[in-house]
């Protein structure tokens, strides 16, 4: 069969679609002449603005009538007539986008509720140590290869254009913050770690513009003069595009990682709740994994990170040496 339109979905968050970004680069390098659509919610397709390697990109508005927009999206989706649909979800609504396509293939795990109608499923494996790029990616190596690819993010001219003002010197980022309370490492550490890392250029701290104030809090109370806020002030593919020439990048099991995973950029990632053998830890070539050195026996207390610690001390994050973290710049730039 001749694959000649392909849709992906993946309407999860934000660090989910990075990741995915792999089957694109994988599709585009056995099937060059294929055309590759991309599945999102809305809200994250900024991600994938002026994506060299995608036809179109499809958004499903979740929050505002979602059932109305589902049935919307599925007609288009129907109407684009595609060859192929991998759904790298696991959801009913992911399921009815894949199973009711009436595309001539389509896979998707096993774990979907709606996977015995697809014509290919394929066991979603969570075995301990599999990243996640590798579990997405054995959906589709029956077309292509079992050669792993990684992630990749395309900020245009214009991105870099908008950060040069912010490159005159050398700089570190800091994204500080994620959705999940368990998964953040605590405000108190990152100003601890600012108070005491001697660095002469300049400190930026990424985020959402929800993080906003949060950001400034750690900025009033660390003392320093050399840090800006820059949460809510660039887009994610600006912010994908500073973090690339950064000497550091210290974030969370976050998106902010993954951002960096896509530009291949200096990363230490902070794991607090979660841990990196679930598979979401970073993937640059000159990354490092931060974590508590004390075999917590609550540790990991779930996939995604709570709300607020389930034991109320929050060792895990609060137990982390701030050492730690300044040795990692050291090792990384001497």
């Amino acid at each position: 069969m001749t694959l000649r339109k392909i849709l992906i979905i993946q309407t999860a968050f934000i660090g989910d679609v990075i990741l995915a970004t792999a089957l694109i680069e994988k599709l585009n390098q056995h099937l060059p002449e294929a055309k590759i659509d991309f599945l999102l919610r809305k809200g994250n397709e900024g991600l994938l603005h002026g994506h060299p390697k995608l036809n179109k990109v499809l958004i499903w508005n979740k929050k505002e009538g979602k059932i109305k927009n589902l049935f919307k999206t599925l007609n288009k989706i129907r109407a684009s007539n595609y060859d192929l649909v991998v759904n790298i979800q696991r959801f009913t609504s992911s399921g009815i986008f894949t199973a009711f396509s009436q595309a001539t293939q389509t896979i998707g795990f096993h774990k979907n509720p709606l996977s015995f109608l697809f014509t290919d499923k394929i066991k979603h494996d969570f075995q301990e140590g599999i990243h996640e790029i590798d579990r997405n990616l054995s959906l589709i190596s029956g077309i292509t290869d079992t050669k792993r690819a990684l992630p990749k993010l395309y900020p245009s001219r214009e991105d870099y254009q908008q950060i040069k003002n912010l490159q005159t010197e050398p700089y570190i980022c800091l994204a500080p913050n994620s959705v999940w309370f368990t998964k953040q490492y605590p405000m108190e550490k990152w100003i601890e770690f600012i108070q005491k890392f001697q660095y002469q250029g300049k400190l930026y701290l990424l985020g959402a513009p929800g993080d906003k104030s949060n950001c400034e809090e750690i900025i009033a109370k660390s003392g320093k003069e050399n840090i800006e806020n820059l949460a809510g002030k660039l887009s994610l593919l600006q912010s994908a595009a500073l973090m690339e020439s950064a000497e550091m990048n210290y974030v969370n099991d976050s998106a902010p990682m993954h951002l960096a995973s896509a530009m291949n950029a200096k990363t230490c990632a902070i794991f607090c709740s979660t841990v990196p053998a679930f598979g979401y830890g970073p993937l640059s070539e000159k990354s490092t994994i931060i974590q508590v050195d004390e075999m917590l026996n609550c540790r990991p207390c779930g996939l995604h990170g709570h709300r607020q610690c389930p034991k109320g001390h929050f060792k895990c994050g609060k137990d982390i040496k701030t050492e730690k973290l300044i040795e990692v710049y050291a090792n990384f730039n001497n």
